[in-house]
């Protein structure tokens, strides 16, 4: 008997302890702290589409500056990589062959002259003669004859000279715009005017304004199509062609700094490419402390639409399950509810929401991995947090 109350005692106080455990871990479970996740606020504002293209930098005009005759470079008469106005003096050719091509056509076009003189003396002279009867008709046709030959030959002689004129002012190279010049391909004594020697011994830029070329794919095309032109009028289009159209183009630079003027296109190609199926436009920004240089890479964005008072989240906020986009909303309860969504378009790092949002609602930026619906989580709002910000 005594062993029996022995035994019964050690049940109940293993059962008591067991259940003094499992109502301590009870305890524990049900006082940890809830999960911090980073949330961000459904918001609705005005959202500003635009498409972005990718384009180079060139002069409004690039003028070769050309070496037109043949001859060993002379002279270089300005500082490379500096502005020059037009009618500046860039480079000097010799001129010896061309002073003494000078001299013969003078020479030629004197003794033209004295033959003409001779023959015009002799023409005075024989046409009252023929009149009198006193030489033949045939004389005074060969004198007439002569004469309008010596004309004709003075006239000749005088473009001889002119020529060698033309070609002498060759040898003399100016500026023939205001502009940046570049890196001289020539130097002193190199023979410069035909291959494999330089022919193209600078260029000269005006780079204010500045263009920027760059090519669009066909559907971007449309877009702006319809939003430059067919949403403007008759009058409208041709004021683009002509390059006076309102300036809403944005130049973006390599360190992706926002040029501080805005644009607009002035040029474009007659068709779409057969072989990159893009269409190529050229657009010009005012440029006048001359800080954008041709060369340049550049992204040219276009707005073409407004979306107004458009539902907006984080575009990292949006997870992605065989083609079905959704989202975890923290309820007013704490309780996470994923949420399928329908998307727009994407502007910066966020996103358009087009179905299953609406303001008000907050929806988790960071801590996605960690959640699950019907999850009790603490939110934290990415605004006051300063996390979540890219």
């Amino acid at each position: 008997m005594t062993t029996a109350m022995r035994w019964l005692a050690v049940i109940v106080l293993t059962a008591s302890l067991a259940a003094c455990e499992r109502g301590a871990g009870t305890e524990a479970a049900g006082s940890a702290p809830a999960l911090q996740v980073i949330v961000s606020e459904v918001e609705r504002r005005d959202v500003p589409l635009s498409i972005e293209m990718v384009g180079t930098t060139l002069g409004t005009q690039d003028v070769p500056i050309r070496a037109r005759i043949e001859g060993f470079l002379e002279s270089i008469d300005f500082q490379e990589g500096t502005f020059v106005s037009k009618g500046d003096l860039l480079y000097t050719i010799d001129d010896q062959p061309l002073q003494a091509k000078l001299v013969e056509a003078q020479s030629r076009l004197a003794s033209a002259q004295t033959t003409h003189a001779k023959s015009e003396s002799d023409l005075a002279r024989i046409r009252p003669l023929a009149e009198m009867k006193a030489v033949s008709e045939q004389d005074l046709d060969g004198a007439v004859s002569q004469e309008a030959a010596a004309r004709a030959g003075v006239r000749a002689s005088e473009a001889a000279v002119e020529l060698a004129e033309i070609e002498l002012s060759y040898s003399r190279l100016y500026a023939p715009i205001d502009g940046l010049i570049g890196l001289t391909k020539a130097k002193p004594g190199e023979f410069v005017g035909r291959d494999p020697n330089p022919v193209v011994l600078n260029t000269l830029s005006d780079i204010d304004p500045i263009r920027v070329r760059f090519s669009i794919s066909e559907r971007e095309y449309l877009i702006m199509a319809r939003t430059y032109l067919a949403t403007k009028g008759d009058a409208d289009r041709g004021s683009r062609q002509t390059g006076e159209g309102q300036k809403d183009l944005t130049l973006i630079l390599a360190d992706d700094s926002e040029h501080p003027h805005k644009g607009n296109v002035v040029a474009a190609s007659q068709s779409i490419s057969e072989d990159t199926g893009t269409y190529t436009l050229e657009a010009s920004f005012p440029n006048p402390d001359r800080f954008l240089l041709p060369g340049q890479f550049a992204r040219i964005r276009a707005l073409y639409e407004t979306l107004e008072d458009a539902v907006v989240i984080p575009r990292k906020a949006v997870s992605e399950l065989q083609g079905l986009f959704r989202v975890y909303v923290v309820a007013e309860n704490g309780q996470v509810v994923i949420r399928e969504i329908t998307l727009g378009p994407q502007t910066g790092n966020d996103v358009v929401v087009e179905a299953g949002l609406d303001s008000g609602e907050s929806v988790i930026v960071e801590g996605l991995q960690k959640v699950r619906p019907g999850m009790m989580v603490q939110p934290v709002s990415a605004a006051t947090s300063g996390a979540g910000q890219e």
